[in-house]
C-alpha cells in the first residue's frame, strides 16, 4: 500500500553503522591566520615521536583530527559478518579507501583479514557472500538493486544513508535502530528518528499533530524480541511477532495510517 520512492527495493536492506570515532569524537579548529597544522603521534611507551606535516595555511582555514581503534572495527566486523549469517544475506562493505588510502584502507583489511580467517567457510556453506565497494559505488547499487543484503558502513556514511534507506522504502518514520554489542549479547532499540520534537511543540500549543509510532513500538518489539531470546520466552517472541504483524495489517490492509503515509500515498490533495 505505501509507495517506495525506490520502487525495485522489495527485499529488505539492513545497513549495519559503525557507531564509534571518526566525525563522531573528532577534535576540529578554526585556524585565525596562516601557520603550520601538524599531526604528532607520542607513544606511550617512550618510542619516538611521529610530526606529520598537514597543512601551511596562508589565511584563515579550518582543520578536523579523528580516529578510530583496531578494537573497535574488529568488533563491528564480527558484529557484521554474524548479522549477515543470522539473516542469511550477503555482507557488503564500503570505504573510500582510494583516497584515504590508510584510514579506510585499515578497515577493508580488518574486514577482509577477519572474513578468511574466521567467517569465509560458513558463508559459502550458507551461500553467501562478503565484498567490500568505495561507498559511491556501492550507493549506486544499492539504488539499483533489489535489496536483500546486509550493508556495513562506517560511521558518518551509515549515518547518512540508513536515513536514505528509510524514506527509499516510503518514510523514516518506519525504521527501527538497533544497536549491537561485538558479541551480540547486548542490544539498544530505538526509533531511528529521534524525538519529534517539532511534533511536540505543536502539541503542546494545542494543535493537531500526526505522529507515526509504528518505529517506537518496533522498538520496543525488537527489546521484547531480544530479551525473549536470552531468555528462551516463546511466548514473549510470540507477542512481539504478533504485534508487529498487527502495525502492519493495519496500515496495509486496513488503510488506517498517520499523515506522513497518507501523503505517501495520495500526495497533497
Amino acid at each position: 500500500r505505501i509507495p517506495k520512492p525506490v520502487p525495485g527495493w522489495v527485499k529488505p536492506i539492513i545497513i549495519g553503522r559503525h557507531a564509534f570515532g571518526d566525525q563522531y569524537r573528532s577534535t576540529d579548529f578554526i585556524a585565525p591566520g596562516p601557520g603550520k597544522l601538524e599531526l604528532i603521534y607520542t607513544p606511550s611507551d617512550g618510542g619516538k615521536t611521529t610530526t606529520l606535516n598537514v597543512y601551511d595555511f596562508e589565511g584563515p582555514g579550518i582543520a578536523l583530527a579523528m580516529y578510530n581503534t583496531d578494537e573497535s572495527i574488529e568488533g563491528f566486523a564480527h558484529a557484521s559478518f554474524k548479522m549477515a549469517l543470522e539473516k542469511k544475506m550477503p555482507l557488503y562493505m564500503s570505504t573510500k579507501n582510494t583516497i584515504l588510502k590508510k584510514y579506510d584502507g585499515r578497515f577493508k583489511d580488518i574486514f577482509q583479514d577477519i572474513y578468511e580467517k574466521q567467517y569465509q567457510k560458513e558463508f559459502e556453506a550458507a551461500g553467501l557472500w562478503y565484498e567490500h565497494r568505495l561507498i559511491d559505488d556501492m550507493v549506486a547499487q544499492a539504488i539499483k538493486s533489489s535489496g536483500g543484503f546486509v550493508w556495513a558502513c562506517k560511521n558518518y556514511d551509515g549515518d547518512v544513508q540508513s536515513d536514505i534507506l528509510a524514506q527509499g522504502f516510503g518514510s523514516l518514520g518506519m525504521m527501527t535502530s538497533e544497536l549491537i554489542t561485538p558479541d551480540g549479547g547486548t542490544i539498544e532499540a530505538e526509533a531511528a528518528h529521534g524525538t519529534v520534537t517539532r511534533h511536540w511543540r505543536e502539541h503542546q500549543k494545542g494543535k493537531e499533530t500526526s505522529t507515526n509510532p509504528v518505529a517506537s513500538i518496533f522498538a520496543w518489539t525488537r527489546g521484547l524480541a531480544f530479551r525473549a531470546k536470552l531468555d528462551g520466552n516463546e511466548q514473549l517472541k510470540g507477542f512481539a511477532k504478533k504485534l508487529e504483524d498487527s502495525c502492519v495489517e493495519v496500515i496495509d490492509k486496513d488503510g488506517i495510517m498517520t499523515k506522513d503515509l497518507a501523503l505517501a500515498i495520495h500526495g497533497k490533495k
